[in-house]
């Protein structure tokens, strides 16, 4: 598989059909983020009518009605949105969002996953693990626009570390990082270890392959003659990380000072996402405290990591929560991660920093994900979770690892078949 960009592509094109098919009755009709993205299309940021009463996040202002999902999320369903607009679809195809976005997945795992010195078939296995073998298979494929919002976000961080470590391109991992805080802003707390990763010098980045680190220091190369010449700096290594960074931030910070246009906009302060504005949400119990809050730390700790799944008296009798339950239930080959080791020291620590800080800032909200499959938000967590079982990984797959997998599988074949097949599992 190393080195095929064909086969690389197949399995992509597999995972996505797959994920394709895999919920027969699509959420679709969830499509806050499709509906604003046409709308805007339309030259409009408002809707002058209330919309249908299943879209309960779309808050009145001012006699208007807006979404309180964010510009980024919007703008990524805007490639749809004008499908929509050309008459060629009636509805937001979220089926097939969801299928492009598990493919798009598979394949930066899978090209990372080369980057290590590690068998195909672990290569492949530990890929699959990710889209098959975690709740993102039940969550992404439920189709609406807060799965799809995930999977955007999913993508955009895969992207990003690819580009940001594996193969330097600071241009196109800003474009990856501004898809994944664009449509999850927590993600946004990466960005001090993604500034660390793409400045680090060519001594200390020894995760790279020979290829990508000729190309690269062929860059370097060139640049350093540039600021010779033109001796704007005494250091060409300042040089290069000012031009790094500065590739990396340009659309992330267009993207965001259009975000905080867009917040006044809506709400006339650049700060307000709106979400507090939903009628009636800070009534809800588990937003006592308001939205955020240190207090609810344990809570989301236990709904995340420890919370068991119902056991019934009739068929099929184990039954997850559809409300939450623990991921290393459904999900146990995660434990992986507490391995000792690492090809590249520096970027399993910037890694577990990544998981930590998001990991925090998603136990302070107040509500665990509404419906879903285990823990939906900690889908923001599994590109750096991807790096750390990478990192630690020998090079062959060990029998703990074809167990732990395994069993994680059919986990989550079981909780899919469950929430998009069946009935067993209501709200």
């Amino acid at each position: 598989m190393k080195g095929s960009s064909k086969l690389r592509t197949l399995i992509s094109a597999a995972v996505g059909l797959l994920y394709y098919f895999s919920n027969p009755k699509p959420q679709s009709f969830y499509d806050y983020t499709f509906r604003v993205a046409a709308n805007m299309l339309h030259g409009h940021v408002a809707f002058n009518l209330a919309q249908p009463a299943w879209l309960n996040e779309f808050v009145p202002f001012e006699g208007y009605y807006y979404s309180v999902f964010p510009l980024g999320a919007v703008l990524s369903m805007m490639p749809f949105a004008v499908l929509k607009v050309l008459g060629i679809v009636s509805e937001m195809p979220g089926a097939f969002v969801a299928a492009l976005l598990a493919g798009a997945s598979c394949w930066f795992c899978l090209k990372i996953a080369d980057r290590y010195e590690i068998d195909n078939s672990k290569r492949l296995l530990y890929s699959l693990a990710i889209l098959f073998g975690t709740f993102t298979w039940a969550n992404l494929t439920f189709d609406g626009a807060w799965q799809l919002a995930l999977g955007f976000a999913m993508l955009g961080e895969l992207g990003a570390i690819y580009f940001t470590v594996f193969d330097r391109r600071p241009l196109l991992a800003g474009i990856f990082f501004a898809i994944a805080f664009g449509n999850r802003t927590e993600c946004l707390l990466t960005a001090p270890m993604l500034f660390y990763l793409l400045n680090r010098s060519e001594e200390d980045s020894n995760r790279r392959d020979a290829e990508t680190q000729r190309k690269t220091s062929k860059r370097e190369k060139s640049r350093d003659e540039i600021d010779a010449k033109a001796n704007v700096l005494s250091s060409p290594r300042l040089r290069v990380s000012a031009i790094n960074l500065a590739l990396f931030c340009s659309v992330p910070f267009v993207l965001g000072v259009l975000t905080l246009v867009y917040n006044f906009t809506r709400f006339h302060s650049f700060a307000d996402f709106g979400y507090a504005r939903i009628p009636g949400v800070l009534d809800e119990p588990w937003y006592k405290d308001g939205i955020f809050s240190v207090n609810y730390i344990p809570r989301q700790a236990y709904e995340m990591l420890l919370k068991p799944w119902h056991w019934k008296d009739y068929f099929p009798y184990l039954i997850p929560d559809g409300f939450s339950d623990s991921i290393l239930l459904s999900s146990p080959f995660l434990v992986l991660i507490m391995r000792v080791g690492a090809k590249d020291g520096a970027l399993k620590l910037t890694s577990w920093l990544s998981v930590v800080v998001l990991t925090f800032t998603l136990w302070m909200h107040g509500n665990s994900g509404g419906w879903q499959f285990a823990y939906r938000y900690a889908m923001v967590l599994l590109p750096w979770i991807f790096v750390l079982l990478l990192e630690s990984a020998k090079k062959h797959v060990t029998k703990i690892e074809w167990t732990l997998i395994g069993f994680s599988f059919l986990a989550n074949a079981y909780a899919t078949w469950l929430f998009n097949w069946t009935d067993y599992v209501k709200p």
